[in-house]
């Protein structure tokens, strides 16, 4: 799941570069990327794949 949010950051940070679109300064094609990047590093360290719960085995 969290990969496909890095790459719908990624495709936004590439529209507003390759269309060159006038942003404020925290809305930035490089912020962006950079946010994809952080969710992809989060993707590969294993979080939001889901949390199981083992109980105690008898």
């Amino acid at each position: 799941m969290l990969a496909i949010v890095s790459a719908v950051l990624f495709f936004i940070a590439f529209l507003i570069n390759a269309a060159d679109v006038s942003t404020n300064d925290t809305f930035t094609s490089t912020n962006v990327m950079l946010l994809g990047l952080t969710v992809l590093a989060l993707h590969l360290a294993g979080f939001g794949s889901g949390w199981t719960f083992r109980g105690r085995r008898r």
